[in-house]
């Protein structure tokens, strides 16, 4: 068998539809202009959910992992570019090529058990609880984006081709890569900190998505739990981004009062 033949026999119908729609995903998000849009656009889980039915695991603890691991992508984009002044696409990859080296090595020697599981998911919520409250929102400008369609969908095809690949050597971590972020990061590049704020209100809705789809895979297939945990998911999802909101919302009005005193001074 050559390469290109085994190349695409790993292939089935999740990893083709779970390809689709992430270059979809990747397209629209590009064109909403204020950044706490991008990063609500960004953190919506359907790349999670495809990328499960695809690699057609339980869920265990490399995907509680994932959530911490995410981390180390997102930050290290916005420190790469933002503090060192990389550009952009070179932050992007060192930081996409850093999540997969270490899934790489950590999926054959996580154990999978079950206090393994409920510890991982239990350090990715206490640290989603410290983000949330210590990341500040900050002005940023909004943009959209003038790189065409024609660049942006192979590139982000040939990202999640290659996940798909090797999802059998990431295990649970290919659920969680930053497969929209490759082109996510790049259209959001002026806005970085919107993504980091938005992590951490993303990872306690997955919490009680994992939590949700761990305990009802023993019962119902994987489509029926993945429709129960989504409805976690929003539960969760939805509050809390109302409450960010209206903070981000209260701090610009406040600046912009400053600014009108200011002037008036």
């Amino acid at each position: 068998m050559s390469w290109n033949q085994a190349f695409l026999a790993r292939f089935g119908l999740w990893d083709a539809v779970l390809v689709v729609a992430v270059s979809l995903q990747a397209t629209a998000m590009a064109y909403l202009p204020q950044p706490r849009l991008k990063a609500f656009a960004y953190y919506l889980p359907i790349p999670f959910s495809l990328a499960l039915l695809a690699l057609g695991r339980p869920v265990d603890t490399t995907n509680a992992l994932g959530l911490l691991l995410l981390n180390v992508y997102i930050h290290g984009v916005r420190l790469l570019h933002y503090r060192l002044r990389l550009p952009v696409v070179p932050a992007i990859a060192l930081a996409a090529i850093a999540y997969t080296l270490i899934a790489w090595e950590l999926a054959p020697i996580v154990p999978r058990t079950e206090a393994a599981f409920w510890l991982a998911l239990a350090a990715g919520a206490l640290l989603a609880l410290a983000l949330y409250r210590l990341l500040p929102p900050k002005d940023e400008p909004e943009h959209r984006t003038a790189l065409p369609v024609y660049v942006k969908l192979p590139v982000v095809a040939l990202v999640v081709s290659f996940v798909v690949a090797v999802k059998n050597q990431l295990g649970g971590f290919m659920t969680l890569f930053p497969m929209v972020g490759v082109v996510g990061a790049y259209e959001a590049r002026r806005s970085l900190w919107a993504l980091a704020r938005g992590l951490p209100t993303w990872m306690l809705a997955m919490v009680p998505m994992l939590s949700a789809l761990r305990l009802a895979q023993r019962h119902v297939a994987l489509p029926a739990a993945l429709a129960l945990a989504w409805c976690a998911f929003l539960i969760c999802l939805l509050p809390l981004t109302y409450r960010q909101w209206r903070a981000e919302a209260q701090t610009e009005r406040q600046r912009a009062a400053i600014s009108s005193w200011r002037l008036r001074g």
